[in-house]
């Protein structure tokens, strides 16, 4: 077994590019902990009550903001402002104390874990979506998993596994593909989705492996789901929010047939009968 992992590249100028360690880690922590107490602030200052509604997203959402935030205002007139961000960094500054009103992550199971901790009201929690992984490369010509075994790729981004599903995904379909150790000293992280797809476009990675919504459109290849197991895009009402009923409607907003259209055209997929609230889930 290979157990050096995901290492950065060997470049000044690429610092961004930062594997998991005691400093990135507490590093993230603190970043985390200023931005919450800004949110919280920036609340406090605008007076009782928050001028929009405030919705942490699981940065593969990025490309669906704009269609979202419009559809969302045409229906209801209230505002929405996105924060982006990686599931589990997300799921942190609320616990932390930030301002948020709904929160979507891309796994239904941090999602949970909120309810657990009496941060997320639990019969508000719905899955919206599922996701799917999808490989890039800027070069082209990288189609399979396999073809990043070619001396030619140096480096290959995913996020974060540590606290980004679609990380942990892109491990579990390297794993299931019999490649993970024999690429593991390739891997390069991003802190989410989002900064992974940079890394690859910016040519400080040769290819990606990311959520499906940041490459349908870009030539990129979609992946078997049954390669990991199924990325359930959930989201719920934070117990904190003090705009409960607008952060409800936003959540049956997001099942609704018209904004299912929305994140189908955008790359995600309609969620199943068993993904109805109060179903186990096999």
């Amino acid at each position: 077994m290979n157990s050096r992992g995901p290492a950065s590249v060997d470049s000044r100028n690429q610092l961004s590019l930062i594997p998991v360690s005691k400093f990135s880690a507490a590093l993230s922590r603190c970043l985390n902990a200023i931005l919450a107490l800004s949110l919280t602030i920036g609340v406090l200052c605008a007076g009782q009550q928050p001028p929009t509604l405030l919705v942490a997203a699981a940065a593969d959402l990025a490309p669906l903001q704009d269609d979202l935030r419009e559809a969302f205002y045409k229906v209801s007139g209230e505002r929405v402002t996105f924060v982006l961000g990686s599931s589990g960094m997300l799921a942190r500054q609320i616990q932390q104390g930030a301002p948020y009103d709904v929160y979507l992550s891309a796994n239904e199971s941090f999602v949970q874990d909120a309810v657990r901790s009496g941060h997320i009201v639990a019969d508000t929690v719905r899955v919206y979506a599922h996701g799917r992984l999808g490989l890039w490369s800027k070069r082209g010509g990288t189609r399979t998993l396999k073809d990043l075994l070619d001396s030619s790729i140096r480096h290959i981004a995913i996020a974060n596994p540590a606290h980004a599903p679609y990380g942990m995904a892109a491990r579990e379909a390297l794993e299931n593909q019999g490649l993970l150790d024999l690429l593991s000293e390739k891997l390069v992280l991003g802190e989410n989705v989002r900064q992974a797809f940079q890394l690859a476009e910016s040519g400080n990675a040769d290819a990606v492996i990311t959520a499906w919504t940041l490459l349908f459109d870009k030539g990129g290849v979609l992946l078997p789901e049954s390669w990991h197991r199924p990325i359930r895009q959930a989201g719920g009402a934070v117990v904190a929010s003090r705009r409960r009923r607008s952060a409800e409607e936003f959540l049956n907003f997001l099942t609704s047939p018209a904004v299912r259209e929305i994140l189908k055209r955008k790359g995600l997929f309609p969620p199943t009968p068993s993904d109805a609230p109060g179903r186990r889930r096999p």
